[in-house]
């Protein structure tokens, strides 16, 4: 089989991979600036380049054959690579240029954004911008080049760097609106517990650190993010237990209360920095990641010894 039979006209991928992303032959025209007719026309010669169909087809739809599911996944990455690999060309001359990053809010407010203007010292001639964070991220999105997201650091075809998070803090409201006195890990279990919807055994592992019995860790009022809890927790509303590196700041304050020395626990989830293997090569990520690692590096965590 000859290299240029196995080498399609990029022309002809983008429309197949055009069809796909807008679930029709009119809208993908419409996106590639061609007529109906000539969209159809590069998708047929696409399938009598490789030899097989792609679309099964009928008055009603069009879909895909299970070879075409294969191959559009295929195609697509090597698109969106090849997108990645023009904009580090483009901006590479002096490692400048933009890098889209998407990042959890509260992650990006309590942690990330105090440290930008260092990044921006160090790097001005490259420019952030924000993508709107949306969980679960598809990183063959071809306009997101970076994210810092929560979990175990396993993402399919992301590489993943830990940043902080494992060290969770037990934090209480000040002792004028606690509503029991914390002396001891067992006292905690006569306090409302707030929960947080993505660490639904947070409250298990901390009681099982801990020893505690009798605690209900699935009672209690449940919140989707953290910044919430911690206000939660300022105006006396319950117990939490939240990543140190986000409530540090409230309990050096006073805003909230840390009642045990220790008292938190080591978890299994962190903040990560994660991005799509393909774009690993960008000048402006490369940039990004070594100052990200090395100020993680540096302020990073010792977990305080359990109690």
């Amino acid at each position: 089989m000859s290299l240029r039979r196995l080498n399609p006209p990029l022309n002809l991928l983008r429309a197949f991979s055009t069809v796909v992303r807008f679930g029709g032959v009119s809208r993908a025209a419409e996106a590639l600036h061609l007529t109906q007719g000539a969209v159809s026309k590069q998708v047929q010669e696409l399938e009598r380049w490789i030899g097989a169909p792609l679309f099964e087809r009928s008055r009603k739809r069009l879909a895909l054959t299970p070879a075409g599911e294969r191959y559009e996944k295929a195609v697509r990455a090597v698109l969106a690579q090849l997108e990645a690999a023009t904009l580090e060309f483009i901006t590479s001359g002096d490692g400048g240029g933009a890098l889209h990053l998407s990042t959890l809010p509260t992650f990006g407010a309590k942690w990330l954004i105090p440290r930008l203007p260092d990044f921006q010292r160090l790097h001005p001639q490259i420019t952030l911008h924000f993508v709107p964070f949306v969980h679960g991220y598809d990183f063959e999105r071809p306009e997101l080049d970076c994210a810092i997201l929560f979990g175990d650091g396993h993402w399919p075809g992301a590489r993943s760097h830990y940043l902080a998070g494992q060290d969770v803090a037990l934090i209480a409201p000040r002792a004028e609106l606690a509503e029991a006195a914390i002396r001891t890990p067992q006292d905690v279990a006569r306090c409302t517990l707030l929960r947080h919807v993505t660490v639904p055994q947070s409250w298990l592992q901390w009681s099982e650190a801990h020893g505690v019995r009798g605690l209900d860790p699935l009672a209690g009022p449940q919140f989707d993010q953290f910044q919430t809890m911690i206000r939660a927790v300022m105006v006396g509303m319950g117990v939490a237990l939240v990543p140190r590196c986000l409530v540090q700041d409230e309990i050096a304050s006073g805003l909230v209360d840390e009642p045990l020395p220790g008292g938190g626990y080591r978890g299994d989830q962190g903040y990560w920095f994660c991005y799509p293997e393909g774009r690993g090569q960008l000048a402006t990520l490369d940039h990004f990641r070594r100052w990200l690692l090395a100020d993680a590096d540096r302020s990073a965590e010792t977990p305080p010894a359990l109690a």
